[in-house]
C-alpha cells in the first residue's frame, strides 16, 4: 500500500500542495483527478521521490519512503514503473534497447534473459516485429505501449502513469486505458494515474482522489462520482466532459 501523510510542497514560497492525506488502494487503479495548476502532477512527483517534500510523509508500505537515502531509495524504486506523459523513449534508441534499458540498470540477468524479457513484455503490450524499430518510426500509441512495456520490465509492484492518454486519439485512448486496467488485474499491481479525461476515470477508477488547489477536496469510486455534492467538484467533472465533447465534434 501507498500511504499519504499530512504532505506539503512549495516552490518559491508558493504552497503547491497542501495537508494532503490519502490512502492508494493495493492492487487496484488508483487515480487522481483535478484541474490543470491543481498539484496533482507535483503530488505524483512527491509520490514517486521525483521531488522531496517538504512536510509530511510518504510510505509504501510500512517504509518512510520520502525519509530514506538515496540508496535505499533505489532499492524501493526497482519495484516501481513510471510511464511519463510524453512516453519518455529514448528517441536514439531502438524499441527493444528501451524496454530493455531497467534490465540493464537494475538486474543482472544473462543477455538471453534480458532479450526473452524484453520480448515477453512487448508481447503482453501487442506489439510484434517492431524491435529494431525507432520511437521516430512508429506511432504515437506504439510509443505509449512501448513505455508501458519498459515500465513493467521488473515486474513492479507499483506502476505510475501521468497522463497516459494524453494526445492519443479517442479509439487509441481507450485501448491504452484497456490495456492499463489489464496490466494492473492480471499482475496484482497498484496503479496510481495522473488524469484529466473523465472517459478513463468512469471506465477504471476503483479509487479517485479530487485535488483542488492543492489540496484533497473529494475521495470516492467511479460509482459515487456522478452523486456527489461536492460543487467544485461537480464544476471539474461537468466542464471537462463539455470540453472533451467539444474537442470531439471539431475532429469530425
Amino acid at each position: 500500500m501507498i500511504r499519504v501523510e499530512n504532505v506539503y510542497k512549495s516552490f518559491q514560497g508558493v504552497e503547491v500542495i497542501k495537508d494532503i492525506n490519502v490512502d492508494f488502494e493495493e492492487r487496484k487503479t488508483n487515480m487522481i483527478i483535478g484541474a490543470s495548476g491543481s498539484g496533482k502532477t507535483v503530488l505524483l512527483k512527491c509520490i514517486v521521490g521525483l521531488l522531496t517534500v517538504d512536510k509530511g510523509r510518504v510510505y509504501y508500505d510500512d517504509t518512510v519512503f520520502s525519509e530514506l537515502s538515496f540508496q535505499k531509495k533505489k532499492d524501493i524504486r526497482k519495484n516501481i514503473g513510471m510511464v511519463f506523459q510524453g512516453g519518455a523513449l529514448f528517441d536514439s534508441a531502438t524499441v527493444e534497447e528501451n524496454v530493455r534499458f531497467p534490465l540493464d540498470m537494475f538486474t543482472e540477468k544473462t543477455d538471453k534473459e534480458k532479450y526473452d524479457r524484453v520480448n515477453e513484455c512487448l508481447e503482453r503490450v501487442n506489439i510484434r516485429n517492431a524491435n529494431h524499430q525507432y520511437p521516430g518510426e512508429i506511432s504515437g500509441g506504439m510509443q505509449k505501449r512501448v513505455a508501458i512495456a519498459r515500465a513493467i520490465a521488473l515486474n513492479p509492484k507499483y506502476l505510475f502513469f501521468d497522463e497516459p492518454i494524453s494526445g492519443l486519439d479517442p479509439m487509441t485512448g481507450i485501448r491504452i486505458d484497456k490495456l492499463i486496467e489489464e496490466i494492473t488485474k492480471d499482475f496484482h499491481i497498484t496503479t496510481i494515474i495522473n488524469t484529466h479525461d473523465m472517459n478513463s476515470v468512469m471506465e477504471m477508477g476503483e479509487n479517485i482522489v479530487f485535488i483542488h488547489e492543492g489540496q484533497k477536496w473529494w475521495e470516492g469510486d467511479r460509482h459515487e462520482l456522478f452523486e456527489s455534492e461536492n460543487p467544485e467538484l461537480n464544476e471539474f467533472v461537468f466542464a471537462t466532459k463539455l470540453a472533451k465533447n467539444a474537442k470531439d465534434q471539431k475532429k469530425r
